[in-house]
């Protein structure tokens, strides 16, 4: 089963439940806000992205940090920025589960693959 991450409030969120529900995908769903990020599952996003693709510098709360940290980030000063503010990480995150455990990450709503043509 697949499992989506986000937070409730968020439009982009909400279309890509919408999509996920239209075409009939199987997922769980898991907010960030209310349902917290562990460290673990951040690692685990980490080992197949880059720190870079999960941060989201057009958010509120970016830009609710000072000069100094949005000036000075790197890896470390990320992770720990998301996991002290889980909505500083893009949305949706759709984990999609294949057999033989194998996991692929779509973070951000791509229409390719939430509105697959047929």
């Amino acid at each position: 089963m697949h499992v989506l991450y986000g937070i409730k409030t968020c439009d982009t969120c909400r279309k890509a439940r919408r999509a996920l529900d239209t075409q009939g995908v199987p997922y769980r769903w898991h907010d960030l806000r209310e349902d917290g990020l562990s460290a673990s599952l951040l690692e685990f996003w980490l080992e197949r992205t880059a720190w870079s693709n999960l941060l989201n510098k057009r958010s509120t709360s970016w830009r609710a940090l000072g000069d100094e940290q949005r000036d000075s980030i790197d890896a470390n000063s990320a992770r720990a920025l998301m996991l002290e503010h889980p909505t500083l990480i893009k949305r949706p995150i759709l984990e999609r589960h294949h057999a033989e455990d194998e996991v692929d990450l779509v973070i951000g709503y791509d229409k390719a693959v939430y509105e697959p043509q047929d």
